[in-house]
């Protein structure tokens, strides 16, 4: 199975752990505030043994039962103010930090759907999922719990510290010695544990990757019968991830042990001391039993220094994991980018039918009527003169010798104005960003002209870049060169929102969400009129005969429907909002011939008022077309009527028959 693996960025856990700052700084006051009323509770703490040093040189010594309550109704106000300073500073900080994270998975999701398909190419879903759902959970238990209690814990120690010198500094002397051994254990625990932390939540996202295509793609599983090779990937990815849970167990039980065991050397040093100086007269017992009772109260602030460094560790990786998908850029508008929409452009959503449209702009006149004498123009304009990918006259003008010499410029602006109206391919050429350096492109000089209110059927051979054509229309894809116009303007020069209201695409592989029919067909924008209007065109009535209609949940990915059913419902939300302009990816591949000539009919009527461009693999589809490209190794290699092509073209032809033409044509010339 390939592993998606983001660069690990060599950064101390402090900077990574500094990039929250953002979403701390609006709750800061209340983690501020968190963490005095934890630090007052820690010190109340310390209080208790002075108050056992007052009980045992004062009443005890003095036998005196009644200050012997009094010391312990203080110790019992005591321990209840602590408890209740804790629960306070937790109700400090649960819903703000609830929310921190509520906006963090927020922001990514954000982000994560403004960033290029080549992200998504190249990123695991798992992994993506991994960082919007644990590695968030682990921030936000970072933020309640280690982040409070590092500092707290840090002033607790200093304070008990400078108890313990200022009760007997000789004794506080020896508590001292482990420190330094205690800050180089932990210096090299940060080192070892932050690699094993990230590569666990690395693997969390790989498990997480198998176990979501496994359930979407259950059905292969099941048909092939492999669900014991997908359980053994399966085992052994959740053995490689044990292992390395199993290896930060190990270190911070080390790390646990020593930090505990040092310190418990050290106290009990201090008591053999403390008990000759008090035999000696030099130490009273009260003050020994103070000084241990604080050194025991210190013991938890120094002994959860590895635990908080473990949860600080994780947390430093989860912050870098979730910032190596907020880093990733997302897809830039070009400066000074149209938001306008112009007459019969609209916004995303907005109703398009065919009386919002203004009338189309003039066509430049290249080519007679059908059926009329062609004139010196047209002749020379023949497709067996035409170079191969030059655009061929449109058969809808009615002038029959082009603009003469003696125009004038008022006539000649509505004849500019059909060159550029429409799709336009100018130059197009594309690399994925991922090529090889000197791999040749995808697509390179793509020169293509689709008028207004004509249908281009796009045909050529498996892995020609039909796909990869259609999907720089809406710039799902960026272009490496050339360009591509609407109607003259640039969609380099659009903002991406505006672009995607006016083109609408129909992709080869349906795509269904878990929604009802009517939201997922909705996605394309329309009116609930439209909706059945799309529906209709879509021939896809067997909606109504589900038990809720349109108001039917079609389940994760649409696995509840058919393959052809999935189809039309993509196809209806592709038409539902009237577009301008259709992008058509195989549309009818699912469907039976009945539906298919149904839907064809529709769409018929539907491509009437649209400018369209359709990949075809079936005559059938390629019927729907005024005019046919065919798409070879990258280029467009002709353009012309279907009967022209088959005439003119063997690579066509033997596409549309899968005849081998130039053998059958090699065989006729002998």
């Amino acid at each position: 199975m390939s592993e998606t693996r983001a660069a690990i960025k060599d950064q101390s856990a402090t900077r990574s752990l500094l990039r929250l700052w953002p979403y701390v700084r609006p709750i800061r006051t209340r983690l501020f505030s968190a963490a005095f009323v934890a630090i007052v509770a820690s010190c109340l703490g310390l209080v208790i043994p002075l108050v056992l040093k007052w009980i045992v040189d004062g009443p005890v010594a003095d036998r005196d039962p009644g200050g012997v309550w009094l010391g312990a109704l203080y110790l019992l106000l005591l321990g209840l103010a602590e408890a209740a300073l804790f629960g306070y500073r937790r109700w400090l900080v649960a819903r703000p930090l609830a929310s921190v994270e509520a906006e963090m998975r927020a922001d990514l999701y954000r982000h994560v759907q403004r960033l290029p398909v080549s992200f998504h190419d190249r990123w695991a879903s798992g992994q993506l999922l991994s960082r919007g759902t644990t590695d968030l959970m682990l921030l936000r238990m970072f933020l309640a719990f280690p982040l409070t209690f590092l500092v707290v814990n840090a002033v607790t120690i200093l304070a008990g510290f400078a108890i313990l010198l200022s009760q007997q500094w000789s004794l506080g002397l020896v508590l001292l010695v482990p420190v330094i051994p205690l800050v180089v254990l932990c210096s090299l625990f940060e080192t070892r544990y932050s690699l094993v932390a990230r590569q666990a939540q690395d693997q969390v996202g790989d498990l997480t990757t198998v176990v979501e295509e496994s359930v979407l793609g259950i059905r292969i599983i099941k048909g092939f019968g492999q669900h014991r090779s997908q359980a053994l990937a399966f085992r052994e990815l959740s053995e490689r991830l044990r292992g390395t849970e199993l290896a930060k167990a190990r270190l911070l039980a080390g790390l646990w042990g020593l930090i505990t065991t040092i310190p418990e050397l050290a106290i009990g040093a201090a008591l053999v001391l403390g008990t000759v100086q008090v035999a000696d007269g030099d130490l009273s017992a009260g003050t020994l039993v103070a000084f241990l009772s604080t050194a025991l109260a210190l013991r938890w602030p120094v002994e959860s220094i590895g635990f908080l460094l473990a949860m600080s560790q994780e947390s430093a990786t989860a912050t870098a994991r979730f910032f190596e998908a907020m880093d990733a850029q997302e897809e830039a508008e070009a400066p000074g980018a149209s938001t306008s929409h112009p007459p019969g452009k609209l916004p995303p959503g907005t109703h398009q039918g065919p009386s919002s449209l203004e009338p189309l702009e003039p066509l430049e006149p290249l080519e007679p009527p059908r059926g009329s004498a062609p004139g010196p123009a047209s002749a020379a304009a023949s497709p067996a003169d035409r170079a191969p990918g030059a655009l061929p006259p449109d058969p809808r003008s009615s002038n029959a010798g082009g603009a003469e010499l003696g125009s004038s410029s008022a006539e000649l602006e509505p004849r500019a104005a059909g060159r550029t109206a429409g799709i336009r391919f100018e130059g197009v050429a594309f690399r994925y960003p991922d090529a090889a350096d000197g791999s040749a492109p995808v697509l390179a000089r793509i020169d293509l002209h689709i008028r207004p209110g004509e249908t281009m059927a796009l045909v050529g051979g498996t892995g020609s870049g039909k796909t990869t054509l259609t999907a720089l229309v809406p710039r799902l894809h960026e272009v490496s060169g050339g360009r591509i116009t609407l109607d003259g303007e640039d969609i380099a020069h659009m903002t991406r929102d505006r672009l995607r209201g006016l083109v609408s695409v129909a992709f080869e592989e349906p795509t269904l969400f878990s929604a009802t029919v009517g939201e997922n067909v909705a996605m394309g924008g329309g009116s609930p009129d439209d909706l059945e209007r799309a529906l209709d065109i879509a021939q896809a009535q067997f909606v109504r005969r589900l038990p809720q209609g349109v108001d039917t949940q079609v389940g994760e990915q649409g696995l509840s429907l058919s393959g052809g059913q999935r189809q039309r419902l993509a196809l209806a939300r592709a038409v539902v909002g009237r577009p301008r302009f259709l992008i058509l990816d195989d549309p009818l591949s699912a469907l039976d011939v009945h539906t298919e000539a149904l839907v064809e009919a529709a769409l018929r009527r539907v491509l009437q008022d649209t400018t369209a461009l359709v990949v075809a693999h079936r005559p059938s589809t390629v019927l729907l077309a005024d005019r046919v490209a065919l798409l070879s190794e990258g280029r467009i290699s002709a353009v012309g009527t279907h009967q022209e092509l088959l005439r003119g073209s063997a690579e066509y032809a033997w596409l549309m028959s899968g005849a081998d033409v130039r053998h059958d044509e090699g065989e006729d010339r002998r």
